[in-house]
């Protein structure tokens, strides 16, 4: 059924390619810029990999009711 639409669709245009649509400018000035785009989104990215070390590590403390129900002797599975 789908060929068939899409057989008819193609005669229906009377077997003619179309155009294809304009450019905004040339594919390699295109793909050059999306290209320098994400090299700065990945600088960006890069530069938070420090922010961890800005201050010293600070204790966790303990909190029972963040644990696992497995991590308490006899009521886990």
């Amino acid at each position: 059924m789908q060929f068939q639409q899409i057989a008819i669709s193609i005669l229906a245009q009377g077997g003619e390619a179309e155009a294809p649509a304009p450019l905004l400018a040339p594919p390699f000035v295109i793909g050059i810029t999306m290209f320098s785009i994400l090299l700065v989104l990945l600088f960006i990215a890069v530069s938070y990999t420090n922010l961890g070390n800005r201050h010293d590590p600070v204790e966790e403390h303990s909190d029972p009711h963040r644990q696992h129900p497995a991590k308490h002797p006899g009521l886990g599975h």
